[in-house]
C-alpha cells in the first residue's frame, strides 16, 4: 500500500473521535492489515458536536469515547490515546504540546499524521475548525522540536521516556498535497470504523458508503488507483540542499 520500507509504527493526532475516520483511516487500515502498530491521540473529548438540547456533554464525550474504541477495534488499532480537553476550546499550549510528545515518546511512531494547522480560506465547512488548528500547531511542535531533545521537557526522562526523531509527519487537509494512498484494498474497513460514529452521522450507513466511496475516488482521480487519501508528506532524514549551494550552483 505505501513504499514506507522499514517502517511499523504510526500515530495519528487529531482534535475529535472521528476527524481520523473522515480524513485517513483507509491508510490506517492499511497500515494495521499489514502488521503495523497504529495509535491514536486525541486531544478533546468531542463534548459539543451535538444538535441534541437533551444531551449533556459528559453524556457525549462517554459516547464518543465508546465509539471512538469500537472504531478503533474495527480498524485495529494497538490504542487510543485520549487527552480529554474540552471540546472547542483547544489551544496549542504548552501543556498539549507534552502530552503529545508524551505519547510520541512512548509509541515511537515512524510516521506522524495530523491536522492543518491553518485556515484554507477557499470557502465551506473546511475552511477551518479552530480545534483542528490547535491539534495539528501542538503535534508538529511536539515532533520538532519537543520529542527529539532531551532538554526539552526534562521530566519526560524521569517517566523513562526518551527522546524521539519521527522521520515523517503527514498532514491531512492540506490544500496542496504532494502524496497519495491507495487505499482500495482497505476502504471497506475505513468505512466501517466510520459507521462506529453513530452520534456524528445523519446519513444511513449507505449514504455514508457512497459519500466516503465518491470522495476517495475524486482524490484518486489522474492516479493509478480507484480511491485514494492524500496528504503534504514532510520528511525530516531526506538530505537538504542549502539556498546558497543552490544559488551558486546556477550561477555556475
Amino acid at each position: 500500500m505505501t513504499e514506507e520500507q522499514g517502517y511499523n509504527r504510526a500515530m495519528v493526532v487529531t482534535a475529535h473521535p472521528d476527524d481520523a475516520e473522515f480524513s485517513c483511516s483507509g491508510t490506517v487500515a492499511g497500515w494495521c492489515a499489514a502488521g503495523w502498530e497504529v495509535t491514536y491521540v486525541l486531544c478533546t473529548d468531542g463534548s459539543k458536536g451535538t444538535e441534541d438540547r437533551e444531551l449533556t456533554s459528559p453524556q457525549l464525550a462517554t459516547i464518543r469515547r465508546k465509539e471512538q474504541i469500537s472504531a478503533g477495534e474495527v480498524l485495529g488499532l494497538k490504542d487510543v490515546v485520549f487527552l480529554d480537553h474540552p471540546d472547542a476550546y483547544l489551544e496549542p499550549t504548552l501543556e498539549l504540546r507534552q502530552e503529545i510528545t508524551r505519547e510520541i515518546r512512548r509509541h515511537k511512531p515512524d510516521i506522524l499524521i495530523t491536522m492543518y494547522p491553518a485556515r484554507n480560506l477557499d470557502g465551506g465547512w473546511g475552511f477551518g475548525h479552530p480545534d483542528h488548528i490547535a491539534a495539528g500547531e501542538a503535534a508538529m511542535s511536539a515532533v520538532f522540536p519537543s520529542a527529539r531533545d532531551h532538554l526539552t521537557f526534562p521530566e519526560l526522562l524521569e517517566e523513562d521516556l526518551v527522546p524521539h526523531k519521527t522521520r515523517e509527519v503527514w498532514i491531512v487537509g492540506h490544500p496542496e498535497p504532494d502524496h497519495w494512498v491507495d487505499v482500495t484494498d482497505s476502504i471497506d474497513t475505513s468505512i466501517r470504523a466510520l459507521n462506529e460514529h453513530v452520534s456524528q452521522l445523519s446519513s444511513s450507513p449507505d449514504e455514508i458508503d457512497d459519500s466516503m466511496r465518491k470522495r476517495r475516488r475524486e482524490v484518486a482521480k489522474g492516479k493509478p488507483m480507484e480511491y485514494a487519501e492524500s496528504f503534504k508528506r514532510i520528511q525530516f532524514d531526506r538530505p537538504r540542499v542549502s539556498h546558497n549551494r543552490e544559488i551558486n550552483k546556477s550561477k555556475g
